[in-house]
């Protein structure tokens, strides 16, 4: 499964960006998606999930901000984020699997990364003035 992700560009901080995660293959709707994101010099992290119709996980430091969701009519994946901050600059990956296993604790909740097994190529999110 080939993954295309869009959306990503430079932003200051405060505004907002929308990506999009697409096949040009197969619809997105029977699959699970993780948006993941890296800076450079940092680990790569899992910023938010997406499972079957309503299962949806956040990063911790992007809840309220970032919001998941399908785009039935597109067939497509899409992450909204709003109030960007500098911390949030990356390349933006997403990735797809099938019934994804959910990784719930006391601080973090999120899908389990080993679980997606197809990605994207990235797209480049700057948050700067």
């Amino acid at each position: 499964l080939q993954l295309v992700e869009s959306g990503g560009g430079l932003v200051q901080p405060g505004g907002s960006l929308r990506l999009s995660c697409a096949s040009s293959e197969v619809s997105l709707e029977t699959y699970d998606i993780m948006w993941f994101r890296q800076a450079p010099g940092k680990e790569r992290e899992a910023v938010s999930c997406i499972a079957g119709r309503s299962i949806r996980h956040y990063l911790n430091s992007v809840k309220g901000r970032f919001t998941i969701s399908r785009d039935n009519t597109k067939k497509t994946v899409v992450l909204e984020m709003n109030n960007l901050t500098p911390d949030d600059a990356g390349i933006y990956y997403c990735a797809a699997g099938k019934r994804v296993r959910q990784r719930i604790t006391s601080t973090q909740n999120m899908c389990e990364e080993p679980d997606f097994d197809s990605w994207g190529q990235g797209t480049q999110v700057t948050v700067s003035t």
